[in-house]
C-alpha cells in the first residue's frame, strides 16, 4: 500500500518541456495460451500493442519507447513494421526479467537520452481501446493542474483485479493499493487504477530509485511513485475516464473477444453515422483502417479488413470478405471473397468470386459466379461472368470471356501472360495457353486451345470435325448401366422406325 505524506504544496506553474511515451509490453501472457506473445494478439486488424502504439502517436511524442521482454524479437518486427508504415520513430528497450512495472519504466528511461526533461506518458501494451483523445485528457489534466504525478483512472461496477485509488477527505489521490495488498475496505473502492500515468520526468527518474519490494508480488511498482512523490510534497492527482471500455486491459481470450466486440461495435456506428448503410451491424466487422464513403451499402455477413477502401454508393455484400482491396464508386460485390484487388466504378462482382492479389477489375466491367482472378487486368467494360480462371492476363475493353475459359499461365516452371485485346468474343470452354496474344476484335470458336496468336478480327479453331463412333458403348461396355440405356433407346428407335415404315 502506498503512504499518504503531507499535503502537497502548490505548483508554481504548468509542466513543460517534451512528452516522452513508454508502452509497457514486456509480459509474457500466460493466460493466453499461446505461442503467440500476448500483445501480438489482434483485433480489428491490428495487434494489441500496435493499438498502444497509435494512440501514444496521438499525443506526438518526441520519443516513443517500448518495454519488450517475451517474445521480444516477434514483437520488435513488428514495431518496426509499424515504424515503416507511419515514417515515426518507435524504440525498444528489453526488459531482461519481469521484476515490475517500476523496473519495466527504468528500463525505458534507460533507453531515452540521459537528463531527459519534460513528460513522460506510461501506457500499456494490452489496453487496445484506449485512444489518443483519451491520453490528450490525461496530458491536459496533468499540465493544467500542475500535477507532478496524474495517473488515469475510471469507475467500474466490479473492480476486482485493479489498483484501487486512494483519496483523502478532499478528494486529493494519496496514493493507490494493489489488489492483493488491499484491505477489505479498500477493495471496497469502485475508482480504479488503469495503469497509465504523466509523469514529471525528473520525479519519476528520483522515484525510481527508491522503490521498494515490500509487497504481496515482490516486485518493484510503478504504483509506489505516487506514494513517494506525495510524501516529497510533490502534487498528485487523478484525470477521470468515464469510459471504462478504454481502459480495460487484456489478458485471456475471452477478454479478446470481448474487447474486440466493443471496438467493432464502435467502428460499425462510426461509419452508419458518417452515412454508411448497415442492414445487420452486428454481422459486419471492420478493421482499424478501413474507409468508407458516405452512402456505401453493407449487407449482412461483411468483413472488410486492412486498409480496404470503398468508395461512394458501393454496395457489398451479402456474405464479403475483402481485404486491402479497394472499390469504385457505384461497385457490387456479392458473395466474394478478395485481398488486394482493384474494382473500378460501376462494376459488379460475384456471387462466388475469388479475387486474389492483382486482380482488376475496369469500370462497368463484371467478373461472374464461380471466376477466380489473380494478378489481372480486366478493361472497362469486359466481363467474365462463369465458371472461369483468369491468373497472368491482361483482357482490353468491351470484351467477354466465354464461360468454363482457362488462362493456363503455368508451364511447371515460370509463369506466363496472356493477352486478349478489345472487343474479343471468345467461346466456352477456351484455354489460353500463356503466352499467347488475342488481337483486337477477333473471334474463337467453343472448346478451343489457343496455343499461337491470334490476329485481330480472325476466328481461331482448333480441332477437328467431330466424329462419332457407333455402337462403342455397348461394345467397349457391356454389362454396364450406360450400354443397357443405349441398347433399350437403339430398339426403341428401331421399333419406332419399323412402325413407321408399317403405317
Amino acid at each position: 500500500m502506498l503512504q499518504g505524506g503531507p499535503a502537497p504544496r502548490v505548483p508554481s506553474g504548468e509542466p513543460t518541456g517534451p512528452i516522452s511515451t513508454v508502452v509497457l509490453a514486456a509480459g509474457e501472457g500466460t493466460r493466453m495460451r499461446s505461442k503467440t506473445p500476448k500483445v501480438l494478439h489482434q483485433i480489428a486488424g491490428r495487434a494489441l500493442v500496435e493499438h498502444a502504439v497509435h494512440a501514444a502517436f496521438g499525443v506526438d511524442p518526441e520519443h516513443l519507447v517500448v518495454v519488450v521482454g517475451h517474445g521480444r524479437e516477434q514483437v520488435t518486427e513488428r514495431l518496426d513494421a509499424v515504424a515503416r508504415d507511419t515514417g515515426r520513430q518507435v524504440a525498444t528497450a528489453v526488459q531482461e526479467e519481469q521484476k515490475g512495472t517500476g523496473h519495466a519504466v527504468g528500463c525505458a528511461l534507460a533507453a531515452l537520452p540521459a537528463g531527459l526533461t519534460g513528460i513522460v506518458l506510461v501506457s500499456y501494451g494490452d489496453v487496445p481501446l484506449l485512444d489518443s483523445d483519451t491520453l490528450v485528457s490525461l496530458l491536459t489534466e496533468h499540465g493544467t493542474a500542475g500535477n507532478a504525478v496524474t495517473v488515469l483512472t475510471s469507475e467500474l461496477a466490479d473492480p476486482t483485479g485493479y489498483g484501487r485509488v486512494l483519496r483523502d477527505a478532499d478528494g486529493s489521490v494519496t496514493g493507490i493499493v494493489e489488489q492483493k495488498d488491499a484491505t477489505e475496505a479498500q477493495r471496497a473502492i469502485t475508482e480504479i487504477n488503469s495503469g497509465v500515468y504523466a509523469f514529471d520526468a525528473e520525479v519519476l527518474r528520483d522515484a525510481l530509485g527508491r522503490l521498494g519490494t515490500d509487497n504481496a508480488q515482490g516486485e518493484l511498482y510503478l504504483t509506489d511513485v505516487l506514494g513517494i512523490a506525495r510524501g516529497d510534497g510533490r502534487r498528485v492527482g487523478a484525470s477521470r475516464c468515464s469510459d471504462p471500455w478504454l481502459v480495460e486491459g487484456v489478458n485471456d481470450r475471452v477478454q479478446l473477444a470481448k474487447l474486440g466486440v466493443e471496438l467493432n461495435r464502435r467502428l460499425v456506428e462510426r461509419w452508419m453515422r458518417a452515412g454508411v448503410t448497415m442492414v445487420d451491424p452486428a454481422s459486419v466487422w471492420l478493421d482499424v483502417e478501413v474507409e468508407l464513403a458516405r452512402d456505401v451499402v453493407l449487407e449482412p455477413g461483411v468483413r472488410l479488413r486492412g486498409r480496404t477502401r470503398v468508395a461512394e454508393g458501393a454496395v457489398i455484400g451479402p456474405d464479403t470478405d475483402l481485404t486491402d482491396t479497394v472499390i469504385g464508386a457505384g461497385a457490387t460485390v456479392i458473395r466474394t471473397h478478395g485481398r488486394e484487388a482493384e474494382i473500378a466504378e460501376q462494376a459488379t462482382v460475384g456471387p462466388f468470386a475469388y479475387l486474389r492479389p492483382g486482380a482488376r477489375l475496369g469500370a462497368n466491367g463484371k467478373i461472374g459466379t464461380f471466376v477466380e482472378v489473380k494478378n489481372s487486368d480486366i478493361g472497362a467494360g469486359s466481363k467474365v461472368p462463369h465458371l472461369s480462371y483468369v491468373g497472368d492476363a491482361t483482357i482490353g475493353e468491351q470484351s467477354n470471356i466465354g464461360a468454363a475459359s482457362v488462362f493456363v499461365n503455368y508451364d511447371g516452371i515460370a509463369k506466363h501472360r496472356s493477352v486478349v485485346g478489345s472487343h474479343v468474343r471468345t467461346g466456352s470452354d477456351n484455354m489460353f495457353v500463356a503466352p499467347v496474344t488475342v488481337g483486337d476484335g477477333a473471334y474463337t470458336g467453343a472448346g478451343t486451345v489457343l496455343r499461337r496468336d491470334v490476329p485481330p478480327g480472325a476466328l481461331a479453331v482448333s480441332g477437328g470435325p467431330q466424329r462419332n463412333i457407333e455402337d462403342w458403348v455397348i461394345r467397349r461396355r457391356p454389362g454396364t448401366a450406360a450400354a443397357e440405356a443405349a441398347t433399350e433407346a437403339k430398339e426403341a428407335a428401331a421399333k419406332e422406325s419399323g412402325d413407321a415404315e408399317q403405317g
